[in-house]
């Protein structure tokens, strides 16, 4: 009976165990918070940059036109070739402006002697009125003489320096430094007979302006560090500017700012600028599509990894774990890329904890379990 006893005991032991787990409570355990990687911004000295873009244009172009009357007699260039300013370009026949030259000189030439007579004439009736020998009447009459004298000498002596301008006229030279464009007449062709004829243009290519334009915003946000550190628009004049071309990587070009408009466009909302640019040679031409970019005084920064920062409908945000661990979602305003780092101007502290890993566990208002991790500084 004792060895049926023993077997009945095994047998119900298993019974027994489970109306004991029956008896006690049946209590649902919460999944531990997730666990996300958090890292602190970086400080460093960072050299913002106001970034736009811009078209190359010539600092001077100029149509050469025919100012005086004749037939085209010679062309002393090349089309598309480089003179220096004085070079004679065009010649219009000479000749018949050489000889209303000769003339007007003789006329002045006359006018002396004529002018000479009735100065002599005046002063002998002066000499006689004086004496009472003469009239009145024939003083005024040689005063008059001698004044009109004067005039035609005056007159022709005008007449002698326009025809030795007109005579100029005939040699179209270089006004500047520059590369002419194709000839748009020939030998032979009368120019100048209606009107000024468009001979050829020139145009000056070193150095070159870079006209780019700044948004309000931007012009804002200038104004107001320049506000802050006592300076004005004109302390920026001769500022850096960096150039790139669309077939460049980087920005191997250095301007110097020299033109801010005095006003916004209300039509576009932007500020028009402008840089020069050494051209020396010539291998930038106007018309070039250009990358602007002007960088600021190196400045204290926070830097948080790019892919820290995110957006929505409400504009650019990163989410921070604060003193409780728990995620908040923090506006910010970020700036240019350095590496694979972000400039964040606004919103962060040094002290946040920035997450960077594990984002789509960080839900805002939610407890997390943040990993610190280091972040190496850009350079």
């Amino acid at each position: 009976m004792a060895k049926a006893g023993s077997v009945w005991a095994i047998l119900l032991l298993p019974v027994a165990l489970v109306l004991a787990a029956c008896g006690q409570d049946n209590r649902y355990a919460a999944p531990p918070p997730p666990k996300v990687a958090v890292t602190t911004p970086v400080q460093q000295e960072v050299s913002e940059y106001f970034e736009s873009t811009g078209n190359m244009a010539a600092i001077n172009t100029v149509d050469l036109v025919a100012r005086v009357q004749g037939f085209v007699q010679a062309i002393s260039y090349a089309d598309g070739e480089f003179v220096e300013k004085g070079t004679s370009l065009f010649t219009i026949e000479p000749e018949p402006y050489k000889l209303k030259v000769e003339s007007a000189k003789a006329a002045v030439t006359s006018a002396q002697a004529t002018l000479k007579q009735n100065e002599a004439e005046y002063q002998r009736q002066a000499d006689l009125v004086t004496r009472q020998v003469s009239t009145q009447a024939n003083y005024d009459k040689a005063l008059a003489a001698r004044d009109s004298a004067q005039a035609d000498l005056q007159s022709a002596q005008a007449n002698a320096r326009q025809a030795e301008i007109n005579l100029g006229y005939t040699n179209v030279t270089a006004p500047f430094d520059g590369v002419v464009t194709a000839r748009q007449v020939s030998i032979g062709q009368l120019v100048g007979a209606n009107s000024a004829t468009v001979l050829s243009t020139i145009v000056q290519l070193n150095p070159i302006y870079v006209n780019f334009t700044a948004s309000e915003r931007a012009v804002l946000q200038v104004r107001e560090f320049l506000a802050r550190s006592g300076r004005t628009t004109a302390d920026l004049m001769g500022t850096t500017v960096e150039i790139g071309l669309q077939t460049e990587s980087g920005y191997q070009h250095k301007a110097k700012l020299d033109y801010i408009a005095p006003i916004v466009d209300p039509s576009t909302g932007t500020l028009a600028a402008r840089a020069i640019l050494e051209n020396a040679d010539r291998a930038l031409l106007p018309g070039y599509f250009v990358r602007v970019r002007i960088p600021s005084p190196p400045a204290p920064a926070l830097l948080v990894p790019d892919v820290a920062v995110g957006s929505d409908q409400g504009g650019r945000y990163v989410l921070v774990v604060n003193k409780d661990n728990v995620v908040e979602q923090r506006r910010v305003d970020p700036a240019q890329l350095i590496g694979e780092l972000r400039v964040v101007r606004t919103g962060l502290t040094k002290d946040d904890r920035v997450v960077v890993g594990g984002i789509m566990r960080a839900i805002p208002g939610q407890k997390v379990e943040p990993q610190l991790g280091p972040v190496t500084a850009s350079k």
